[in-house]
């Protein structure tokens, strides 16, 4: 079930907040698990068993590290969590990936598994992993109710999607929340907004990626319109889905930390990281990184420390050689950054500039089917490829977008936040801001019931 759907709003929203708010404390955990479990039953209804014994695994060998009177009997627990976890992972999204290519280098013809990916795997095992390890570490008690565990490892708001979060988190708030009218009307605000914009920016933006691809007049400006389309498209669809989840959240008097800091403004690629997808970087950093000596040892451990965290991050999104290579690529450009000091030098537009551009070039890499298309795209956007610089397609399909383009860039930034803020602080702002919600969610309506949606991005990962 999608969040931007006529059901999610209008049939199971309102319905779960209804049970939610009907029922006393002791029940809200299992109101919130029978509904998380409907929500993710929706669309893989098959896949919910395989979810219960992952959260059942993982309850276990919370139990049985807080019980084990030995470091060594703690470390086997934690280490059966992380082997049979990450083994489910690789059967279902990356054996595929590996017979194909153990194929390809030996000659042979291993039969594929062809086995459906489950929805938000990458992301409920990431959230259990992080309780095992913290549980293991001494940071967090074990959860010793199972319902309330189950809710954690199912919440529905931030299931199949993201953000990652982590028990540790979440974990006093689990037990004992408070809720407000205050804490309500914030998050419907911060669901409501994340709504528009994946529908009304992201989805529009994925409708001029659909007609390039279909285009038999392609040129160059139109393979770059392509590019930064799709630049926008996934921070729009993503950072949406993030409002979506942390809003929704905070209703349920969950607070979310931050997925999304504006990573467009970045005047490096390190800082580009701190901006993007937080919740994924912050956990390869505490529970890889560091681990692994993160910068504090020599530099070539450290180079391999930072190779094998990138290395990770492209695989966690995809089993295909191109999120390899825009996982290598992002630690290929830190390590020039590290090593080469006098970029941070450059004026302030040149940074935010040559920022921009690797960014652009990545996620060309990171949208392409194959390797072989990523190059013919990029040759295309060099003008390597043949093609001529402008067609009428492309002036017409750039006259038709343009506003949406100069809304999404603008939108990008923290200058539409900052005006808001600023009205919203008026009388007149207190006035109009339910008025342009309600009409925000007649207008994501009206397009939902046009059919005008794309479903999430990172729903396959």
């Amino acid at each position: 079930m999608l969040f931007s759907s006529i059901p999610f709003l209008y049939y199971f929203l309102p319905l779960v907040i209804l049970c939610y708010f009907a029922v006393p404390k002791s029940l809200k955990n299992s109101v919130l698990l029978v509904f998380s479990l409907g929500f993710y039953a929706w669309g893989e209804p098959r896949y919910v068993f395989l979810m219960l014994a992952t959260i059942g695994l993982f309850y276990g060998c919370g139990l049985a590290i807080g019980k084990a009177q030995t470091t060594t009997w703690k470390r086997v627990w934690l280490i059966v969590s992380v082997v049979v976890s990450l083994g489910l992972l690789a059967v279902f999204k990356y054996a595929d990936f590996f017979i194909g290519n153990f194929n390809a280098a030996t000659g042979l013809s291993v039969p594929l598994l062809r086995l459906a990916l489950p929805i938000g795997i990458s992301f409920y095992t990431f959230q259990s992993l992080s309780y095992t390890i913290d549980v293991y570490r001494g940071n967090v008690p074990v959860q010793k109710n199972p319902v309330s565990f189950a809710a954690y490892v199912t919440l529905f708001p931030q299931l199949i999607a993201g953000p990652i979060v982590r028990y540790i988190d979440v974990a006093r708030e689990l037990d004992r929340r408070t809720h407000s009218w205050e804490n309500a009307a914030c998050g419907l605000r911060r669901f409501l907004l994340g709504l528009g914009k994946k529908i009304l920016v992201a989805d529009q933006f994925a409708l001029l990626i659909k007609l390039f691809r279909q285009s038999q007049g392609q040129s160059v400006l139109f393979y770059w319109m392509y590019a930064i389309a799709f630049m926008l498209n996934i921070y729009f669809d993503f950072s949406g889905y993030s409002d979506m989840a942390i809003g929704l959240g905070r209703i349920f008097g969950f607070h979310f930390n931050e997925n999304f800091n504006y990573p467009y403004i970045s005047k490096s690629v390190t800082e580009f990281w701190r901006r993007w997808h937080i919740s994924l970087g912050s956990w390869f950093r505490d529970y890889v990184y560091i681990p692994m000596g993160g910068n504090r040892v020599k530099r070539p451990r450290w180079v391999l420390n930072i190779l094998t965290v990138w290395l990770l991050t492209g695989l966690w999104h995809g089993a295909s050689w191109n999120f390899v290579l825009w996982g290598l690529l992002f630690a290929f450009l830190l390590l020039v950054e590290k090593w080469i000091p006098a970029l941070q030098k450059l004026p302030a537009v040149c940074k935010h500039f040559y920022v921009l551009l690797l960014v652009c070039i990545s996620f060309v890499l990171f949208n392409a089917e194959t390797i072989a298309q990523a190059g013919a795209d990029l040759q295309s956007m060099f003008g390597l490829a043949g093609l001529p610089l402008v067609t009428g397609e492309t002036l017409y399909y750039l006259k038709s977008f343009g506003v949406l383009f100069i809304a999404g860039i603008v939108g990008a930034t923290p200058i539409v936040k900052s005006l808001a803020c600023r009205i919203g602080k008026t009388p007149v702002g207190s006035v109009l801001e339910p008025i342009l919600l309600i009409a925000l969610l007649l207008l994501c309506t009206a397009y939902l019931v046009d059919g005008s949606f794309s479903p999430f991005l990172y729903f396959r990962f």
